[in-house]
């Protein structure tokens, strides 16, 4: 295994460090509800191609985009809060799946808010969330931030060899008192994940760990960018590329920007590069 692998398994062990409805601004949608996510819209951007959806990672609150919010004007951003993660209590999400249940209310919010062919920007288990609605051919393009389509291949593995482990992982951690207690006490540690239910994050890795996007990347009929983070050390840098290039060879077209030295929050590590990359994406630039 590369050192590049390694600190991704490092990262998705601890992937937590990744980490109603309410409405302000001039744009008031139709009333939209949902048990799984909760809305927040800011920005004043009028017209075709402003409205872009921002998606957070593993146990992260919408605040990882704070940066953006203030350094990409001129779009009306809606961004996601996951029930479960930082703060918000599980509701629908307290069990069963959680990936695709949450994509289809994110779609239903777009078609509730009345955006047309919203850009799409994920982070992380949010760049899986992006990917799956960019499937649903809703979005007028996708963003994805540091994420491969094969959720195990960010710690080196598959979805075929590793769903097997991370369903009993989530079971451990879910179903024990000792391994609910060590969850806990990765989530108060973790920046960005005070506040996240275990139960909703145990099941997030487990489908994380199942999923693998890469067949099915060719239907996403919109520019796909991903941007992925690469530290300092350049034999590291180099396997990450490898990595990156051949999970997505099979979206031709594909652009793929490393960024770095970061370690996973590119947005936070990177704020002035990522904002520029991003306001390129977000301009129909590649």
């Amino acid at each position: 295994m590369t050192d590049g692998m390694m600190d991704r398994r490092a990262l998705m062990t601890g992937a937590l460090a990744a980490g109603g409805m309410m409405w302000s601004g001039t744009a008031q949608a139709a009333p939209y509800t949902s048990r799984r996510i909760a809305m927040t819209v800011r920005g004043t951007g009028q017209g075709a191609g402003r409205d872009v959806i921002l998606i957070p990672g593993l146990a992260s609150g919408p605040g990882i985009w704070n940066g953006v919010l203030g350094g990409v004007a001129g779009y009306r951003y809606h961004l996601v809060h996951v029930r479960g993660f930082a703060g918000l209590a599980p509701d629908a999400n307290a069990s069963g799946a959680l990936l695709q249940p949450i994509a289809d209310e994110i779609a239903r919010y777009a078609g509730a808010a009345g955006l047309k062919r919203p850009a799409i920007v994920g982070h992380s288990m949010g760049g899986t969330l992006a990917m799956l609605l960019g499937l649903k051919n809703i979005a007028g393009r996708v963003m994805v931030v540091d994420m491969l389509p094969a959720g195990a291949a960010m710690v080196g593995g598959t979805a075929s060899g590793m769903g097997y482990l991370a369903d009993q992982l989530s079971g451990y951690f879910t179903g024990t008192q000792a391994g609910r207690r060590y969850l806990a006490q990765i989530v108060a540690q973790a920046p960005g994940a005070k506040g996240s239910d275990p139960d909703v994050i145990a099941n997030a890795l487990r489908d994380l760990a199942n999923v693998d996007l890469g067949p099915q990347l060719g239907r996403i009929a919109v520019p796909l960018e991903v941007v992925y983070a690469v530290g300092s050390d350049p034999q590291q840098a180099a396997g990450i590329t490898r990595s990156f290039q051949s999970a997505y060879a099979a979206r031709k077209g594909a652009i793929l920007k490393p960024l770095g030295p970061s370690g996973h929050m590119v947005m936070a590590d990177q704020p002035t590069r990522f904002n520029a990359v991003l306001k390129d994406f977000l301009g129909g630039g590649g």
